[in-house]
């Protein structure tokens, strides 16, 4: 995908070199021009969801230490106008200069609206949809490449599963999802090529009836590691941890809902852009209106290894971090999708715009996105 004649590449380097311009212990810039810098953050859901939620609010906590940064945070604010009032306040009466807007639906209408309204303020989005030819430029979009985490979740699998079948409850199979989805198959059978991946979908990004019945019926038929993309993995990690086979977190840590079987999770390490943004803020320069990446500048992170790690699979989780850092890539050609036709003719660089349009299975997934 391009950002509007702007390659996501390009974006990427760009945002890579901003974040090492700024690469100061926190607070340097801040010493030398005291201004304040007022964020507020509103979520979908509770802070403590130890999912999608959690991620965020765990940066807004290392916001707080930092010095002449207030932090104001919402939680359970929803996708309707609910959430333009509930900015619209942290504007008005706390004085906030930077919005996060932390949810998808938050962006159209009500993010563009206020930021038209404020023109003064900043507002950022956790979703790559900001328009350079149609949106204010007071807005912008921040994203992290997450799959690249859960690629090290699937060499962390491929080691610890005695059954060769990893299971997999998603929500929805559309891009982001489905290359979580291969980045643990590929991961796994970078080590184990005998590895499998069999993967339900939800239909819905947070439904725990639905989660717990997929969890069930993914260790009904033999998937002794289990691991997930939906909202908040609490009753997946749980289920697992219940049923006595491993598992692999996403989103945030769920390291304490599984003291014997967790293996290790897929992180976003949104502080790594929320620390850059109050720092330009605060020195007076204008905030990126795109940032991304993943492991090579620091915005992904593995969970620390747990019980159901086994060494072999720590050393070599480890040695896939190294190689993600250094941009080896993790999609190398030819590959095939489920169905036998092939959908990587070559080999593509991690952030390459043609791995987000995504729209299979690879062959090894046990699954049908229709």
């Amino acid at each position: 995908m391009s950002i509007h004649g702007v390659s996501r590449r390009t974006l990427l380097k760009a945002g890579a070199a901003g974040l090492a311009s700024t690469a100061l212990p926190l607070g340097a810039i801040r010493s030398a021009q005291a201004a304040d810098v007022i964020v507020g953050s509103v979520y979908v859901g509770p802070r403590d969801d130890f999912g999608w939620n959690q991620a965020h609010a765990v940066a807004m906590e290392i916001l707080k230490g930092v010095d002449n940064v207030e932090v104001i945070e919402e939680e359970n604010v929803p996708e309707t106008d609910a959430v333009a009032k509930s900015m619209e306040s942290m504007i008005n009466l706390d004085g906030a200069n930077l919005i996060l807007a932390t949810s998808f639906g938050y962006y159209n209408p009500f993010v563009i609206d206020l930021a038209k309204k404020y023109p003064d303020v900043q507002f950022r989005h956790a979703a790559p949809l900001w328009n350079a030819e149609t949106d204010p430029k007071n807005a912008g979009s921040y994203f992290c490449y997450l799959n690249q985490a859960h690629y090290v979740d699937g060499v962390a699998a491929g080691l610890s599963t005695t059954t060769n079948k990893i299971g997999f409850v998603a929500a929805k199979p559309i891009p982001t999802v489905l290359s979580n989805i291969n980045s643990v198959l590929l991961g796994a059978r970078s080590v184990n090529p005998e590895a499998t991946v069999q993967v339900i979908f939800t239909g819905e990004w947070s439904m725990p009836v639905r989660e717990a019945e997929a969890a069930n019926a993914l260790a009904d038929a033999g998937c002794d590691v289990l691991t997930c993309h939906v909202d908040g993995p609490k009753v997946v990690i749980e289920t697992a941890e219940a049923r006595g086979v491993k598992s692999c977190g996403h989103n945030a840590s769920q390291a304490p809902l599984a003291p014997n079987g967790f293996i290790t999770g897929a992180e976003y390490k949104w502080e790594t852009i929320y620390t850059m943004y109050a720092d330009l803020l605060a020195a007076g320069e204008e905030l990126p209106n795109f940032v991304a990446g993943g492991y090579h500048n620091d915005m992904v992170r593995n969970t620390p290894y747990g019980a159901g790690a086994t060494p072999e699979a720590i050393k070599a989780a480890d040695a896939a971090i190294a190689a993600l850092k250094a941009e080896e890539p993790i999609y190398v050609g030819p590959l095939k999708d489920n169905k036998g036709n092939v959908v990587i003719e070559k080999t593509y660089d991690n952030y390459d715009p043609f791995l987000d349009g995504m729209n299979y299975l690879l062959e090894g997934v046990s699954g049908s996105i229709t």
